[in-house]
């Protein structure tokens, strides 16, 4: 290894109050190791990972059980943050195939659907796509995938980093719903960035009218030939869509190269997902900034549970999760804190932050003392010229102007950063909690929409969002 690791400080935070978690979080174990990873056929290598090769993939990490690339500019050429340029500025293709397709069809796929998310199935009509959370029977947040709607009875969840198509035929395990829940052979890539629209309309010409498709709105395409749906949504809060290559397995190579085609004009670059550009957007990764052990309160996704005003979600039908979290709502409601810690924005001191954080750095209240929490999503934001975060800190009660809860603005700690992002090396630096998100998004999420209406904000963009019923950028995970 070039850079040699001291083992020796690699230790377990016992300090952090974690006592409403049933697992704790491993904090400060998950650094470099020592040893030659073994990855055997128990993960898969997607339909597009060759591809990935040939474009100059050189790191990748695990999700879903699949290679999931996460780096193809290398340090010394610049690293993630020519890959960030790419996204802000022009437009990038992602192989995200680790986002596992899972198929419920059948007479019965609408109500199964309704009852395993928090949201209302009912209101999602046919061609449309929506953000959703699956939550167990405490509340507890199993996974927050993009749910495609493409027929009436047939429905896709697109999964972040959790298994959750076994927990689905798990639900359903005594056959008292009426539909087939099984992995499909269907492989997405994102195209993400301001001239995606450009790239899509020479992809696919007069297949889709793009002016006048919705956020979320899906489509059936033809792309290199081979059968596709589009939607538009992404994991970076610019402009994007998804592709969703049917029979990936076979006819990856057909599609993935048309839109390199299509791309050549565009500037396209294909990087890995754009975890800096997510962070700004807010937009959360499971099991980095939340788990099962996470209630949707904490975590910021509080209105994926309730949100008055608009229908869809003023759920009446029963749901995994929907006493237990009715109950948290309501005790939030009467100023109770039924958690310990919740997720909030920061700002932060230190060196510039432009690679993945290996670990949960420790948070500490601003005159010093023991941690009271921690990091988990930090980069560097170019255009604020800071260090920025998602991290969990204690829960003192503050809520937003729709009643779900925040963390409180101007709220300052101490975080400790590793050494080569240190001012001081041992010596902790300035954070202070800010408004998530810390960028706009292209497409406004529903947070902001709502509460900058309530606000009687003045811009425009979010009013007219508003009004059209935008929904939220998804995280895959």
């Amino acid at each position: 290894m070039s850079n040699e690791f001291d083992y020796t400080k690699l230790k377990h935070a016992t300090t952090v109050d974690q006592s409403d978690r049933a697992v704790p979080y491993n904090l400060r174990q998950s650094g470099p190791t020592k040893v030659e990873m073994l990855i055997s056929t128990r993960v898969r290598k997607s339909p597009y990972w060759h591809l990935s090769m040939q474009a100059g993939c050189w790191r990748a990490t695990v999700y879903n059980r699949i290679y999931h690339p996460r780096g193809y500019v290398k340090p010394e050429d610049g690293g993630a943050m020519v890959e960030y340029d790419a996204i802000v500025n022009h437009v990038t293709m992602w192989n995200v195939a680790v986002e596992r397709q899972i198929r419920v069809k059948g007479p019965d796929a609408e109500k199964f659907t309704d009852y395993v998310i928090t949201r209302d199935a009912t209101k999602i009509s046919p061609m449309r796509a929506r953000y959703v959370i699956l939550c167990n029977a405490y509340g507890g947040v199993l996974n927050d995938p993009i749910l495609l709607r493409i027929s009436e009875d047939e429905f896709w969840f697109s999964l972040s980093d959790s298994d959750i198509g076994m927990y689905l035929q798990g639900v359903n395990a005594d056959g008292r719903f009426d539909c087939t829940i099984e992995e499909i052979d269907v492989s997405p890539v994102q195209i993400q960035g301001p001239k995606s629209k450009a790239l899509m309309k020479d992809l696919c010409g007069d297949q889709v009218d793009f002016d006048n498709m919705p956020f979320y709105g899906l489509a059936e395409v033809k792309v290199g030939g081979r059968s596709c749906v589009i939607s538009q949504s992404g994991f970076s809060g610019e402009a994007g869509y998804e592709i969703y290559l049917r029979e990936s397995t076979l006819y990856a190579e057909d599609m993935w190269n048309a839109v390199l085609d299509a791309g050549k004009k565009h500037s396209l670059m294909v990087i890995a997902p754009a975890h800096h550009r997510r962070i700004q957007a807010g937009i959360l990764s499971w099991g980095q900034d939340m788990d099962a052990q996470h209630n949707p309160f904490q975590c910021n996704l509080g209105y994926q549970v309730s949100l008055s005003g608009k229908g869809e979600w003023a759920k009446k039908a029963d749901y995994v999760g929907k006493a237990a979290l009715e109950k948290m709502g309501a005790e939030i409601k009467d100023g109770k804190k039924p958690y310990k810690l919740q997720l909030v924005g920061l700002e932060l001191g230190g060196k510039p932050i432009e690679e993945y954080a290996p670990d949960f750095w420790l948070v500490s209240p601003e005159n010093g003392g023991d941690p009271v929490g921690f990091i988990t999503s930090p980069w560097y934001h170019p255009e604020k010229k800071q260090n920025i975060a998602m991290g969990y800190v204690p829960f003192d009660g503050t809520l937003n102007s729709n009643g779900f809860p925040k963390g409180t603005v101007g709220t300052k700690f101490k975080v400790h950063l590793p050494e080569k992002y240190s001012d001081t090396p041992g010596t902790p630096v300035d954070a202070v909690v800010v408004d998530i998100p810390f960028k706009e998004s292209f497409n406004a999420n529903t947070k902001e929409i709502c509460a900058l209406s309530s606000r009687s904000h003045s811009n425009q963009k979010y009013l007219k969002a508003l009004n059209a019923g935008m929904e939220l950028l998804n995280p895959y995970n």
